[in-house]
């Protein structure tokens, strides 16, 4: 019985669209490298290169999957990188936007055919590409003829050289011929070639002022030929800009590339043995008293072998799912580019942290939220020339994308040096749209609430560049759903930086397991900045909420056997632990804490079973399933308990 047909377009698809991100990416390093150059300078030869090559191998694996509207776009940018390696075109500003536009264009086409959604129209790019390369080709032409004003023209030759056991006794090589050709002239390619008789020759393309020279070589295996003028005005049209094949030379495969969900598989594997490990010690404490002393230190020592080697095992996987950041940040100088055309302003990026490795799900999950704050950071935070000249700061403003880990915690920190925040006025306009404003003045933590309350905006009307007040919302909403936190620090004519702080992966995490009553919970350690343990009679009771003194200042706390209404026994003294910094600093006072563990997070999904607070369960060694307190979400929930207790202290 023969097998069913295979869809061999269907079944190259994921590899397709998994190459094509990395040939974009690649594309977007090399025009970075080549933006300096925009008017002037030599272009890196093997920069130059490099983007030829990405689009080459974009226009093949397009027609693969046959998918046109990619495979035109990359074959009309191909040929626009032919002209520019040829030097037929010199790179202008807007030959250097077509290039830009063209690769954000050439993304979006390979989005659409991932998602499904409408094939975006690319004739209209095409033919701007067209018009800026033309005029950049004239350009260089009138940049010749100003040349040749003063200069000797250059012809082109054609110079081969065969070489042979007499000439190489004699020291006439490839190099010696090669050395005196470029005192002659200026060599534009060499490539070698197969004679008629079988043997090697070498063709130079030279461009030189006459033959009066070339004829001082002739002999010793050299010969040359005027090669044929270009047609009149192809330099211009970009029809005749032929791309030129390139063979590419075999590397080594370093890399191997895996289905994230085969990731996902092996950490849920990695998770089972996490808890098939913690039932193990839990089961050795209860045969310990029947094992004599020495039987039991052995069977101690393989257990925490197994736990160390465990541990490794789950490092590794972690880091195989682990990417750099750069994969975000890379995409940002286009964007701040574009914006800051659009809105007549001069703004310079930069990043810090590049290298910095963060879990596949969280880098797709963050780029739509960075990808916000920095559209609003131009459009907010950064002003016109003009007014930061009236100001006393640079015209040019500047945007600093930061990444940074922390023990288990990844910092993301969108950061300018614009106009900031000013409290007075978001205030007002919040309780203009109607938003729930806590009296007096915003401190950091209400002013983020404000300005991430679904509808706030600061602008009456939405732009290309910023939108309608939705997007902050969505964005506390995405790191929260993360398992982490949102912070701003703001000051007005100084600037504004957002921080992310995120878990580095979200399956296995290391946990304090904390007890209020008979119930245990697990807190993710690295949400915790602090443990300390505080006298409750030292607690100050203001209005509904209590605040605790540490470390010179005053911390509100709460009381998790308040917030889910537990029964727990009065104590004189508890564990406090300390989340967030500054401001935003918040005390969770629990009964004991019992140890660190790592623990599988198992996220609750339904939001029929979803509960403020609350991100997760997770099994111990016993058998017992304990609730994993979302940290974020107990702090938002102290905010609106009452009116601002740090004014009343």
């Amino acid at each position: 019985m023969s097998e069913p047909p295979i869809d061999l377009v269907a079944s190259f698809m994921d590899d397709y669209f998994a190459e094509s991100e990395e040939h974009l990416a690649s594309v977007r390093r090399s025009l970075l490298v080549l933006e300096p150059y925009i008017d002037g300078g030599d272009l890196p030869s093997s920069t130059v290169e490099e983007l030829f090559r990405s689009f080459h191998s974009l226009k093949g694996i397009s027609a693969m999957v046959e998918l046109r509207a990619a495979e035109r776009l990359a074959h009309e940018m191909e040929t626009c990188l032919g002209a520019i390696r040829d030097r037929r075109v010199v790179l202008t500003s807007p030959a250097y936007d077509a290039l830009v536009e063209g690769t954000n264009l050439l993304d979006h086409v390979v989005a659409a055919r991932r998602t499904g959604d409408a094939i975006p129209a690319i004739e209209q790019q095409i033919a701007r590409m067209s018009s800026a390369f033309a005029a950049a080709a004239a350009d260089l032409r009138l940049a010749s003829g100003v040349k040749a004003a003063g200069a000797r023209p250059e012809t082109r030759w054609k110079v081969t050289f065969t070489p042979s056991p007499e000439l190489v006794a004699r020291g006439v090589k490839v190099d010696t011929v090669r050395s005196r050709l470029s005192d002659i002239g200026r060599i534009e390619s060499v490539s070698p070639s197969v004679t008629a008789g079988g043997g090697i020759a070498f063709d130079f393309v030279v461009a030189a002022p006459d033959d009066k020279a070339l004829r001082a070589l002739s002999g010793d295996g050299i010969v040359f030929e005027l090669m044929p003028a270009d047609p009149a005005g192809s330099i211009g049209d970009m029809s005749a800009l032929a791309p030129r094949a390139i063979d590419a030379a075999p590397v080594e495969a370093n890399f191997v590339r895996v289905d994230l969900s085969r990731l996902d598989d092996l950490m849920r594997l990695v998770g089972d043995l996490v808890v098939s490990r913690a039932r193990l010690e839990a089961g050795l404490l209860r045969v310990e008293r029947f094992l004599p002393s020495a039987e039991w230190r052995r069977l101690q020592q393989e257990a925490e072998s197994i736990e160390r080697q465990l541990r490794d095992l789950r490092e590794g996987v972690m880091r195989v799912r682990l990417v750099p950041v750069a994969k975000i940040f890379r995409r940002m100088p286009f964007v701040v580019r574009d914006l800051a055309r659009d809105s007549d302003k001069r703004v310079q990026l930069e990043t810090f942290g590049q290298a910095t490795e963060i879990d596949k799900f969280l880098i797709e999950r963050m780029m739509d939220p960075i990808l916000h704050l920095v559209r609003n950071a131009v459009s907010h935070g950064i002003e016109t020339p003009e007014e930061r000249a009236a100001a006393g700061k640079r015209p040019e403003g500047t945007i600093r994308l930061t990444a940074s880990t922390i023990g288990e915690s990844v910092t993301l920190e969108i950061t300018d040096d614009g106009r900031g925040m000013d409290a007075a006025a978001i205030a007002r306009r919040g309780r203009a749209a109607g938003i729930d404003m806590p009296p007096g003045e915003l401190d950091p933590r209400a002013l983020l609430d404000v300005i991430c309350a679904p509808g706030f905006s600061t602008r009456d009307e939405a732009d290309r560049v910023s939108g309608r007040g939705v997007g902050m919302s969505v964005v506390r909403e995405t790191v929260h759903e993360l398992g982490g936190t949102l912070h701003v620090d703001t000051a007005v004519g100084r600037g504004t930086t957002f921080r992310a702080v995120l878990p580095l992966t979200l399956a296995i995490t290391d946990a304090l397991i904390v007890h209020v009553g008979d119930r245990t919970f697990a807190v993710p350690q690295s949400a915790v900045r602090e443990v300390a343990e505080v006298d409750t009679q030292a607690l100050r009771a203001i209005e509904n909420n209590e605040l605790m003194t540490h470390r010179g200042a005053a911390v509100p706390v709460i009381r998790l056997s308040q917030l889910f209404a537990l029964n727990a026994a009065p104590l004189s003294r508890m564990h406090v632990l300390v989340i967030g910094t500054g401001q935003a600093a918040v005390g969770i006072l629990v009964d004991r804490i019992s140890g660190q563990r790592e623990i599988v997070v198992k996220t609750l999904r339904d939001p029929l079973v979803k509960v403020a607070g609350v991100s997760g369960a997770t099994e111990l060694g016993d058998g017992r399933l304990v609730l994993i307190l979302d940290v974020g979400g107990l702090t938002r929930s102290l905010r609106h308990r009452g009116p601002r207790i740090r004014e009343a202290v």
